[in-house]
């Protein structure tokens, strides 16, 4: 593994420029931490922070008591900051059980297994090379028309997926086979109930359960940080939603949650945002169940008419949009914007929000990512326009990409939300529609494993087919007099589009045929597209870019409209063709390898209270200052 490249989320400055309620408000909501996907994550974690806490920092006392070289266990501390910026990588646990430093180490419970075992484990659908600890036992998902009915079932009794996770178990009675699946639903609350009792006059008998007190000793903790937020919160709204967060971890009910989401969204320009909750699939190989994440930043500092067609939202307010810094962002992806929240109904009644993380962007201005797939020549250049062009992307991503986009859907009364009787004509086809979603349906429901790849796709082609619009990059003071000139932030674009494509066989698995990663698909499949139309070779020419454009156009309008219309089938067909990795492919995946770019991580600041008073302490950007803040965060 190469050693990681490491940034400071700084935010002391910003920190500095809160009240003292304020802060105190920020230190309360920033403590938390949930147990994540893999089984072995938590004993992997105890067992860097016991490292740590045994030499109280100090690595080279630790490689002179295990008698190794400081080259040894320099590869481990390698790990340890990945493994703790991403929260889990299992697959990084093949590339240091080598090490001689483990040979000394193998004391520690579960992590001796976890090293002496011939891993090959990826997240997903649990099988002989990948795992998910949201399907629990044996088998889980190899019946999908089983697991399907108690997807259908849960979601009539309107019990939402996000917080939950799956469990079967098989019991034979004589010759009987009755199958159980546990719904497991995270909340400090505990108990069980029957949803759906085994039929005793069928051979193969299966009983739902729902069992509440999934992650109770974390979110214990989490609420007790809660109450102590609210007594410092700016406003009532503040407190309403800290409130029904708390609620929804305490009895594990969805709807407390949803009803917080709508407070959120209400809650306008505040100085401090929360942002937790289970919130994206990303990690769930289904694509509906939601990890876990917390993000606490705060802020540093419109339509001119109704052209809406009958694929857009009849809401659309101007853009709730804030450039924030962030204290603490615990997910396993640290994202450059987020787009919230992700259910429907609440975006189309109430609104959304856009956030975009500045010291988390600051990061984009001085990396190099993919340089090497640059031309020589144009690399000084593609290195000054680079972080602008992306700047602009994020936003466009997030406000024009996720923030659009109407799905169409009968409701439980049989109300729809578009005219029935002269239904709007279907621009893929030129015929009235013939599909949408229907009551209780969901776009994580329907489109199940590829709804986070598409809509990350989707919002992908939106910002960059924008990317080119005078008036938007006039907003960003791109103009002809500036610096950077309009033609500079197309032409950058697009040479990010060809090295985020081939950057993106990064978390491709030939042999699962599996991708790793939602983005990473997205951006191979939107390369591919490109790469499909007349004209276009890998190397970006300024005169062709109108026809890149227009190719992006064509991609854009059918995931849009496979969305809006739930036309799962036909996005499926052309998704997955488009990101089938074929044999040329596969040639560019090894090239790409051999030049990997290092793991990035992110080195957060803590807090701690000296009586009244919040004290921020960062930490140096460096995999020793990464383990240690970890460290003091005393989890």
């Amino acid at each position: 593994m190469r050693e990681p490249e490491i940034f400071q989320l700084s935010v002391a400055a910003a920190f500095e420029g809160l009240t003292s309620k304020e802060q105190l408000y920020a230190h309360h909501t920033a403590r938390i931490i949930l147990r994540q996907v893999s089984p072995e994550a938590t004993d992997i974690f105890d067992f860097i922070m016991a490292l740590h806490h045994s030499c109280d920092g100090q690595w080279e006392h630790l490689a002179r008591r295990a008698q190794v070289d400081m080259t040894e266990v320099e590869k481990f501390l390698d790990y340890a900051a990945v493994f703790l910026s991403q929260i889990l990588e299992i697959t990084l646990a093949l590339e240091i059980r080598s090490s001689t430093l483990m040979s000394h180490l193998m004391t520690w419970r579960s992590w001796r297994t976890v090293i002496l075992l011939q891993l090959n484990y990826l997240l997903g659908v649990p099988s002989d090379t990948s795992q998910s600890t949201y399907y629990l036992g044996e088998g889980t998902l190899d019946n999908m028309d089983e697991v399907s009915a108690v997807s259908k079932l849960v979601e009539l009794l309107y019990i939402f997926p996000e917080n939950t996770r799956l469990r079967k178990s098989v019991t034979a009675e004589g010759e009987i086979s009755r199958r159980t699946y546990d719904i497991l639903q995270a909340s400090i609350d505990e108990d069980e109930a029957t949803l759906q009792e085994p039929d005793d006059q069928s051979a193969h008998c299966t009983r739902i359960r729902l069992i509440r007190g999934d992650h109770k000793e974390e979110l214990k903790k989490i609420n007790q940080s809660l109450s102590e937020a609210m007594k410092y919160a700016a406003n009532c709204e503040q407190q309403k939603l800290l409130s029904g967060i708390a609620e929804s971890f305490a009895s594990g009910d969805l709807n407390a949650y949803r009803q917080a989401q709508r407070v959120w969204v209400k809650d306008k320009a505040p100085k401090i945002e929360t942002v937790f909750g289970f919130v994206e699939p990303y990690r769930d190989p289904l694509g509906v169940r939601a990890e876990f994440e917390g993000i606490l930043p705060w802020a540093e500092g419109y339509e001119e008419s109704n052209r809406k067609g009958p694929f857009e939202k009849e809401l659309f307010d101007i853009p709730d949009f804030a450039s924030v810094q962030i204290l603490a962002y615990c997910s396993s992806l640290v994202f450059p914007g987020i787009n919230l929240p992700n259910y429907n109904d609440i975006r189309q009644e109430d609104g959304f929000k856009n956030i975009i993380f500045a010291n988390r962007m600051i990061a984009e201005s001085q990396r190099a990512r993919g340089i090497h797939m640059i031309h020589e020549s144009e690399r000084k250049v593609f290195q000054e326009h680079r972080f602008t062009a992306y700047y602009i992307w994020v936003v466009l991503h997030e406000i024009l990409g996720h923030g659009t986009s109407k799905l169409l859907q009968e409701d439980s009364q049989g109300h729809f939300n578009f005219d029935r009787e002269h239904p709007p004509l279907n621009p893929l086809t030129g015929k009235p529609i013939d599909s949408w979603y229907g009551p209780g349906e969901t776009w994580t429901g329907v489109f199940t494993d590829l709804s986070t790849t598409v809509d990350e796709c989707r919002a992908e082609l939106a910002g960059a087919y924008l990317i080119d619009v005078a008036e938007i990059l006039q907003l960003f003071g791109c103009t002809v007099d500036s610096k950077i000139k309009p033609a500079d932030v197309v032409y950058n674009l697009f040479q990010q589009l060809g090295v985020d494509g081939l950057r993106a066989l990064e978390n491709y698995n030939p042999s699962t045929k599996k991708w790793g990663q939602a983005h990473s698909r997205a951006h191979f499949g939107m390369l591919q597209h490109m790469l499909q139309s007349q004209n276009l070779t890998i190397r970006v020419n300024r005169f062709l870019l109108q026809e890149g454009k227009a190719s992006l156009g064509r991609m854009l309008l059918r995931l849009h409209i496979y969305r809006c219309t739930a036309d799962m089938r036909s996005c499926r067909e052309f998704y997955e063709d488009l990101t089938t990795v074929h044999e040329e492919a596969l040639g560019w995946r090894e090239v790409v390898l051999m030049k990997k770019d290092p793991p990035l991580a992110f080195c957060h600041a803590n807090t701690f209270l000296q009586g009244d008073r919040v004290i921020l302490r960062e930490y140096e950007p460096t995999v020793r200052g990464l383990i240690q803040s970890w460290a003091e965060r005393d989890l």
